[in-house]
């Protein structure tokens, strides 16, 4: 694994990289308020016979923030294409999970010959909303705490399906100190902001784009997931001709990290079939 960045729109990305540069790429797009990390155990998984780049999307991780404030799917799918063309990829698996998810959707209607497969993960255009208020209610409390296992014991609190190791692990990716020594998310504020933070509208048109995608995709549920119903999933692979659903046992919304065993060999068998 190694650290990487580019200059994309006039935005600084950092992305994560494993397995060797000839290898065929999978390119992996994080959920909301999360990081490039997110993909770790996926990745290391698959990076024996894959190149696996994972990006922090702007306001995330490592990156720029958005100067404006624009995290649209739109802006976020063309900054895909510019760091694309930057990193030189001509044909690449996309896989995204949530907000990652919406913005490889939106990517793949635009660029399709770019793509040639797509993982659509725990996310559709249409998504329950008490799975959402729940991620609403957890983005919004204060945002800066004395102690790094403040964070700790909030996040183990949200998902209790990851032990604390998993969840330090993680959150070290996540977080950063500030000069006073307390603590605080690396994302933007702005995203966690009332008018921001998942906007219904920000889904409008997804369909439209979900019906244009003619390359094998797959679609990964959480068995637990309280964001992604089963009717919801059934609709989404319906509207795709080329595509399966696969449901992780022991996973909610965060499959990869609640199951990436399961998560990892249901990628395999399908990146197989391609």
């Amino acid at each position: 694994m190694h650290d990487g960045t580019v200059t994309a729109r006039g935005l600084r990305f950092h992305y994560v990289e494993w397995g060797e540069s000839g290898r065929p790429p999978i390119v992996c797009l994080h959920g909301i308020t999360q990081t490039a990390h997110s993909w770790d155990e996926v990745a290391a998984g698959l990076a024996a016979n894959y190149r696996v780049i994972s990006i922090d999307q702007r306001g995330h991780g490592d990156s720029d923030w958005a100067p404006d404030g624009d995290y649209t799917r739109h802006t976020q799918a063309a900054d895909l294409e510019a760091i694309r063309l930057a990193l030189g990829l001509e044909e690449f698996v996309l896989a995204g999970m949530s907000m990652g998810g919406i913005n490889a959707i939106t990517y793949t209607a635009q660029h399709p010959e770019h793509v040639r497969a797509l993982i659509v993960v725990d996310v559709s255009p249409e998504i329950e909303a008490r799975g959402v208020e729940h991620i609403r209610q957890f983005i919004q409390q204060e945002d800066v705490l004395p102690d790094f296992e403040d964070f700790v014991a909030r996040a183990h609190a949200f998902n209790p399906r990851r032990s604390l190791d998993n969840i330090r692990s993680r959150l070290r990716y996540n977080l950063k100190q500030l000069p006073d020594g307390r603590w605080t998310w690396k994302y933007d504020p702005y995203l966690r902001s009332p008018d921001r933070a998942f906007r219904t509208s920000l889904l409008a048109g997804l369909w439209e784009d979900v019906r244009k995608i003619r390359c094998p995709t797959l679609i990964v549920k959480g068995a637990e997931s309280d964001i992604l119903s089963p009717a919801a999933a059934q609709k989404l692979q319906a509207a795709i001709p080329k595509s399966e659903l696969v449901t992780i046992p022991g996973a909610g919304h965060s499959v990869m990290g609640d199951n990436p065993e399961a998560f990892v060999a249901a990628t395999q068998a399908f990146l197989a079939r391609l």
